[in-house]
């Protein structure tokens, strides 16, 4: 990574009176594999690297980028990326992040095994976890296995002091399912996610994607009623993706985010801790810094039911007057830096599934969702999404139901969690699931 810093130093070495500059530069690859039949149906193997190039002088902002690294293309980039100054819009807020003594907390985010995997092994490991869910019921046929892996290199230097390199890669593999009864098909899937090919359980994967196909054959529409939902873990991480957005600082700043007004208030069960913490090497997009060069750091947003902070970049920072929580993301070269969160997870309980669901007198068990990105709104905290599961009965699991709707708000949700499961199942998502009880929802159906 030496030589990628060495870049960055240059630009900013080339800074000019009253200019700031910030070059970031990088080196990614990944692998997609997919498979069917016992047959590479897709295959990518691609590599890039590249330099962006922000500019600030009296508050505009003019960014350019290139997919080469040699020292002409370079130059070039900045030379660009003066030019756009003069048509950015004036912003009081522009700047670049400053040093902020948060250190950097040492993590094993690289795998020299899987940096090493041959080709062939991915492709190997795609056909297992097809045989091994084929395996698991007659039912089921496999609508695609697949291998995925990342890589990503970087360096970052500003005219204000930041100059750090990062490096992390990751694995996954995913299985796709459908699962046959007469004239009756069911989709399901699995996951399993690692640093290297070796923290693979593939079986597991391969039994999940088989049940959750299987589980719903003969699936019926339920009753409108209100009820207690137990969100299955998958769930329960899109269900965070969604509370991200409400706790994003330009969500803030730009006066759409429903929770702009509470911080030091409840806003949750008191059993609710999320945080999020990309210093978690068992989080898929675990860093050690986010998109500006400051350290990233574990940040507790909601404690014991409190609203204690928002996440923040330098900019939103600067827009509502607080600091940033090392939360800026990038997806690359190519961009400037937003705001999220990098690795969200729920403190999580002191039981499983089936415990949690043997305390459930009348309930749901939600296999999946659907239309939440359509069905939620972030600023009013409305919240309906298609859904499918398994009914609750007198603590036990009851037959298979679907096409109905759950409905209630965001805000009545995290006040009305009873319990959270010990369940943790690591995603290659921005957020790790588990299991999750929510009472008096309601479900609509026939």
């Amino acid at each position: 990574m030496s030589d990628l810093q060495e870049i960055a130093d240059r630009v900013v070495a080339m800074a000019q009176p009253g200019e700031h500059i910030e070059a970031f530069v990088s080196r990614d690859s990944e692998t997609d594999i997919r498979i069917y039949e016992g047959v590479v149906e897709h295959f990518v193997a691609a590599q890039t690297e590249g330099v962006g190039i922000r500019v600030i002088r009296d508050g505009r902002t003019g960014f350019a980028y290139a997919g080469v690294l040699d020292a002409a293309a370079v130059a070039e980039v900045l030379a660009e990326a003066r030019d756009n100054v003069q048509f950015g819009t004036p912003d009081e807020w522009a700047g670049l992040a400053e040093p902020d003594g948060v250190d950097v907390i040492e993590q094993d985010l690289w795998s020299d095994a899987l940096a090493e995997f041959a080709t062939d092994e991915k492709i190997a490991i795609a056909k297992e976890l097809e045989r091994l869910t084929l395996a698991v019921d007659p039912r089921i046929r496999v609508d695609d296995a697949n291998y995925a892996d990342a890589a990503s290199e970087s360096a970052v230097a500003t005219t204000t002091g930041i100059r750090r390199t990062g490096r992390e890669n990751g694995c996954y593999v995913v299985v796709s399912t459908l699962a046959d009864d007469g004239d009756e098909t069911q989709t399901g899937f699995g996951f399993s996610v690692g640093r290297s090919p070796a923290d693979f359980n593939l079986a597991k994967a391969a039994t999940e994607a088989s049940d959750r196909a299987t589980r719903l054959l003969g699936a019926t529409k339920p009753a409108t009623k209100r009820t207690t939902v137990v969100l299955d873990p998958y769930v329960t991480a899109s269900f965070l993706g969604i509370i991200s957005s409400t706790l994003n600082g330009e969500s803030v700043a730009k006066g759409r985010s429903l929770f702009m007004d509470r911080l030091g208030q409840t806003v949750a069960a008191s059993i609710v801790t999320l945080v999020d913490d990309p210093t978690n090497p068992k989080a898929y997009t675990a860093t050690d810094l986010d998109g500006e060069g400051l350290a990233a750091r574990r940040n507790v947003l909601i404690d014991s039911g409190v609203l204690q902070q928002f996440v923040h970049s330098s900019y939103s920072g600067r827009r509502v007057g607080a600091k940033s929580t090392g939360n800026a993301i990038r997806g690359g070269f190519k961009g400037t830096p937003g705001v999220g969160c990098l690795a969200l997870q729920l403190l999580p309980g002191q039981r499983d599934q089936s415990a949690l669901v043997a305390d459930v007198d009348d309930g749901v068990l939600i296999q999946s969702v659907s239309g939440l990105h359509s069905g939620v709104n972030a600023i009013s905290g409305d919240f309906s999404a298609g859904a499918s599961g398994l009914s609750i009965s007198k603590g036990q699991l009851g037959g298979p139901i679907r096409e109905f709707t759950i409905a209630s708000t965001l805000q009545r949700m995290l006040l009305d969690v009873v319990e959270i499961g010990n369940d943790i199942d690591w995603l290659p998502m921005r957020a790790a699931g588990v299991s999750l009880v929510i009472r008096d929802v309601t479900m609509s159906g026939s």
